[in-house]
């Protein structure tokens, strides 16, 4: 292996719009960024909520290596199932250990190790563990085997997303927000060697309310009453990001937006 290694990071798929996509695009996406690992994000890829077992490898089929999710991911209960049945499908490392799943993997590359850690932010959502202090434990152990390391980190508040990179740079190599399904423009190498985004947006229909149908959304709002959620289908896109990583020292010297068809 050289000394880079090249991460190609796809940002929450929608159901079966998103995964369509996906499909179509990922081997030309992992020839053209020559990605030697691959993360995707897969919470919401069942139907708009959750992970199926059979979407799940359909991922790794595709040939994800890491699949992370957020708080939709408990929204299916047979995503318990799917958690608990593959250690390289995380979930956010500061829910209830009881819980069950994983919060972090090392991955074993032929000649390399990445590490993964799926976070939760605690601004306008459940109130977790503390997501920073879960970052310092799970690199207690993650770097005993490796300097190579992303965070997933699915937050609302993009303060505390800024707040999470700052505070891991230059001990893991990226972080990427999730949650909020709107790509920022602000992907960038942070000082000290981390890339990051606060949110790399998802991968599904735009013409929705974040995945969801207008018509429900709308719904929601104006009547403020549960309406079922039902995946949109119209003006897909994927978003994600490629990062370039030093092998050696962990540290990225490149992160890369990627969003097709272009807005």
């Amino acid at each position: 292996m050289s000394n880079r290694l090249n991460i190609l990071f796809i940002g929450d798929i929608i159901g079966k719009p998103g995964l369509e996509l996906t499909s179509t695009l990922f081997k030309n996406l992992v020839e053209k960024h020559h990605a030697d690992f691959c993360i995707i994000n897969g919470e919401n890829l069942t139907e708009g909520k959750g992970i199926s077992e059979e979407d799940a490898k359909a991922l790794f089929a595709l040939g994800a290596h890491v699949v992370t999710t957020g708080n939709h991911v408990w929204d299916r209960w047979d995503s318990r199932k799917v958690l608990g049945g593959n250690r390289n499908i995380l979930r956010p490392l500061n829910y209830p250990r009881e819980n069950g799943g994983n919060g972090f993997v090392v991955y074993e590359l032929p000649e390399v190790k990445v590490g993964v850690i799926n976070l939760q932010g605690r601004t306008f959502m459940q109130a977790l563990d503390d997501p920073f202090r879960m970052a310092d434990w799970a690199l207690t152990k993650i770097n005993e085997q490796t300097k190579i390391c992303v965070i997933d980190f699915h937050a609302e508040a993009t303060a505390e997303k800024m707040a999470m990179g700052w505070y891991v740079d230059g001990r893991v190599s990226a972080v990427i927000g999730t949650h909020t399904h709107t790509p920022t423009a602000d992907a960038r190498i942070l000082p000290r060697g981390t890339a990051y985004i606060t949110d790399v947006g998802m991968s599904g229909p735009y013409d929705s309310v974040l995945g969801m149908k207008k018509e429900q959304a709308l719904a929601r709002f104006i009547k403020q009453t549960p309406h079922k959620y039902e995946v949109a289908s119209h003006d897909v896109h994927l978003c994600g990001v490629a990062i370039e990583v030093e092998v050696e020292t962990g540290k990225a010297v490149k992160i890369e937006q990627i969003i097709f068809p272009k807005f």
